[in-house]
């Protein structure tokens, strides 16, 4: 069975996109900083027959690290790794004036530096896969120029770079940075706590992370909701 690491798997996109995955009969490491949360999710997923692996930590450990590529490693290799887990920098969300570097730091750190650590780490066994395939969850906020999203957006940006380069250098590979679009998620609903407008469920942008997977256009940056419409 395909294996695939997946962080900041406890909920929103990163649990969805398990579910979906263990569905279609993958083996999964899972990494999260809440463990109880990550042991639900590894029971509602386990639930599909596959083989899950879970360990609680920081992604911006590189210890932790190292131990989600071994872990991958015993269920058989890493098919899919998939950079979801996020920080924001500051919760909730402050203009740049206000943006404490310390804040500014954490969101590079765990954006951008343990995605590139955990790829280096992930990169023999993605080598060796017949399908070997890095996803970065990235943001419209990477892109555009949104009040109070500097910090936050920065690192994504920083994050997008580091994949389109990595998809030059590693051409066997399949890179992609998707932009979800706004969801009903735990994150935003830190980043901006008065915002009460509806936002879809994590689970209905999974189609098309999963389309990606399936017809495997070239590595680059794609949005979920275009997969999506181009779906129907």
């Amino acid at each position: 069975m395909p294996v695939a690491i997946i962080t900041g798997a406890s909920k929103g996109l990163g649990r969805a996109l398990a579910e979906a995955l263990a569905r279609r009969g993958w083996d999964l490491v899972l990494d999260a900083r809440g463990a109880r949360r990550l042991a639900d999710t590894a029971e509602v997923v386990s639930a599909h027959g596959t083989r899950v692996s879970v360990l609680p930590g920081d992604v911006a450990d590189a210890a932790h690290r190292t131990e989600l590529v071994a872990a991958a490693r015993l269920l058989g290799g890493v098919d899919l790794l998939v950079h979801n887990a996020s920080a924001l920098g500051a919760e909730p969300l402050v203009r740049l004036e206000e943006l404490s570097l310390e804040g500014l730091r954490r969101a590079l750190e765990v954006n951008v530096v343990a995605g590139l650590g955990l790829v280096k780490e992930a990169l023999p066994l993605l080598r060796a896969s017949r399908a070997g395939t890095v996803v970065a969850v990235s943001s419209d906020a990477a892109a555009e120029a949104y009040g109070t999203w500097g910090g936050y957006g920065a690192s994504k940006a920083a994050l997008d770079q580091l994949v389109a380069v990595l998809a030059v250098e590693e051409p066997g590979l399949r890179v992609w940075a998707v932009d979800p679009g706004d969801m009903a998620t735990d994150l935003y609903a830190a980043a901006v706590p008065d915002d009460r407008e509806p936002r879809p469920e994590p689970a209905t942008v999974v189609p098309g992370f999963l389309r990606l997977l399936d017809e495997r256009p070239p590595s680059g940056r794609y949005g979920a909701a275009a997969l999506l419409d181009g779906a129907r």
